[in-house]
């Protein structure tokens, strides 16, 4: 082990010091929930729940097993923050599909006119564009099952 001074010694605990709250940092920095959710299976693991519950049951439709997975991917990418169905001033967002010869895909087109339509439901809004196209992209396999009944 090599001699140090002092200076030299308070000098290096400083850098130390500072290298450790950078990492402090990095440790500590909230993760994107898009980068969290890569599956269906990433979604019921930050829910907390089971993959049987969301298995088609009997009775039950192929586009209504899909409408109650898409409830709960749209409950963990919104974080547990429940939209509010009656206020205007809080902007909702959903992917947007296009259904064409070739298949169904995911539509980012944006536009900049707004008029009232309603065209799903609150519980299927996200909170923002970004969190509404990452779901659409992840999930397009079971938003086609919802919206064409495509299995």
């Amino acid at each position: 082990m090599t001699t140090i001074n002092k200076n030299e010694a308070l000098k290096r605990l400083t850098s130390l010091e500072n290298e450790a709250k950078e990492l402090r940092n990095i440790i500590n920095a909230p993760v994107k929930i898009t980068d969290r959710i890569k599956t269906f299976s990433d979604v019921l693991a930050v829910a907390g729940r089971k993959k049987e519950e969301f298995e088609e049951m009997p009775g039950e439709t192929a586009d209504e097993c899909a409408y109650r997975k898409l409830k709960l991917i749209a409950e963990v990418y919104n974080e547990g923050e429940v939209l509010d169905s009656m206020n205007t001033n809080q902007y909702k967002y959903y992917p947007y599909f296009k259904i064409v010869p070739s298949g169904f895909g995911l539509s980012c087109d944006y536009y900049d006119d707004w008029f009232s339509l309603s065209v799903v439901g609150v519980r299927l809004c996200f909170k923002s564009s970004e969190l509404a196209i990452d779901a659409g992209k992840k999930f397009t396999d079971i938003y086609a099952t919802f919206l064409i009944n495509k299995q």
